[in-house]
């Protein structure tokens, strides 16, 4: 082809060589960048050693531990958790301000690509609440995190008794 006038391209008739090059480095990085896009996708943290400490007296609410590992390339946030066996689940975080514990409700939970999220005492965690039947040490409990993209991640937590 020679260098000249052509509508098809803008009004610029390309070299075919060229034009041919351009167009399948074009497809060829599209190609490469579907399977990271679909991977990012398919992919989902994993919930890793959960675990409920039960309270004595049959209190109306317990507390969820447990660690959120996320080893995707793309951030993962939580946006809610729930479970059959509650009639509330919360995501908290306890601070000490001005010497004194303080616990308030946390909206949402961003871990970073290749970060964890950890659900301690003293510090996130969370608030079981509303039990609807009396867990035994070595009950397991799923709950069920929604991310923020409409996915559901489901953790399993063993119920133990507090440490004494």
């Amino acid at each position: 082809m020679d260098e000249g006038f052509d509508e098809r391209h803008g009004g610029i008739r390309m070299q075919g060589s060229r034009y041919h090059r351009r167009m399948k480095i074009r497809i060829a990085l599209l190609l490469l960048c579907l399977p990271l896009s679909a991977c990012a996708r398919d992919c989902a943290p994993k919930v890793k050693d959960g675990w409920i400490r039960l309270m004595p007296g049959g209190m109306p609410m317990q507390a969820g531990f447990g660690r959120i590992d996320n080893h995707c390339p793309m951030p993962a946030t939580i946006v809610s958790a729930s479970s059959p066996a509650y009639g509330s689940v919360e995501l908290h975080e306890s601070k000490l301000v001005d010497g004194i514990n303080r616990m308030r409700e946390v909206p949402e939970l961003r871990i970073a690509p290749d970060g964890a999220a950890l659900l301690q005492p003293g510090g996130l965690h969370l608030m079981l609440m509303q039990p609807k039947a009396t867990l035994k040490p070595g009950s397991r409990v799923a709950i069920v995190f929604k991310l923020k993209d409409g996915r559901e991640l489901l953790g399993e937590f063993e119920a133990r008794k507090p440490a004494p």
